[in-house]
């Protein structure tokens, strides 16, 4: 079997960030370096951010509460930006957002860039924040994020629980893309993670030509292939 062809790769350190254009029929490959890491991701709609990643639509759509193979993430617009066609960690949470300032300061204290430079205490929403701001984006454009690599359950009265043993060194998913995306990430900790030092996982960053037929488990739901029509009307191509 031929090997898909590797663009470029690249390492976002523990509690750096990340944003960049990855275009339609490749995929992005996340992979947890070390185990424990967070993968706080946000996507739009290259040609049109107002079109954003819609985590209500995603999940009703696929009646789902975690994202795995076989499920896609849509968009506010009724279309896919991408399909999960690889995972080795078999849970993403979906639903708890990210760590901000006052919460990074409660549970891990205060460690500034002026004494720390980059070993400086990050929250997940300034690292987004960060990206955002270089695409003319800004707080109004923070939507409720993936958390890739976190594990979070709820019980039978809603509370939830945050699985800290989940992720493990090398663990790996894919992205296959069927809209130009701006992707943004950042690798600072899960607002529910109970460690009690600051210590985020790098995550590993691989870019690939999308295989044929990559996407095709993605389309045994039925709210993914109405979507994935969408997408191609979007771009001009006849839904196939």
């Amino acid at each position: 079997m031929n090997q898909p062809t590797l663009i470029w790769k690249q390492t976002v350190p523990g509690g750096c960030h990340w944003s960049g254009i990855i275009r339609r029929n490749t995929t992005l490959r996340l992979t947890d370096v070390d185990g424990g890491a967070n993968a706080a991701a946000l996507f739009y709609n290259q040609e049109e951010k107002l079109e954003r990643y819609n985590m209500a639509d995603t999940l009703k759509s696929q009646h789902t509460f975690r994202l795995t193979q076989g499920h896609a993430c849509h968009s506010d617009m009724g279309r896919i930006f991408c399909c999960i066609t690889a995972d080795t960690a078999g849970w993403h949470d979906t639903v708890c957002g990210l760590s901000d300032a006052g919460s990074i300061r409660q549970k891990y204290g205060v460690a500034r860039y002026q004494e720390h430079r980059n070993q400086m205490f990050r929250s997940g929403l300034d690292g987004i924040l960060i990206e955002l701001g270089k695409w003319g984006l800004g707080i109004r454009d923070v939507v409720s994020n993936i958390n890739f690599f976190s594990k979070v359950t709820a019980d039978d009265s809603g509370a939830l629980s945050y699985h800290a043993k989940h992720g493990k060194a090398g663990d790996y998913v894919e992205l296959s893309f069927t809209m130009n995306t701006l992707v943004v990430l950042s690798a600072a900790p899960h607002p529910l993670d109970p460690g009690p030092e600051y210590r985020p996982g790098a995550i590993e960053l691989a870019l690939f030509d999308t295989p044929p037929q990559a996407i095709r488990e993605c389309l045994r739901i039925a709210e993914n292939s109405r979507a994935l029509q969408n997408t191609q009307h979007f771009y001009g191509e006849e839904a196939k």
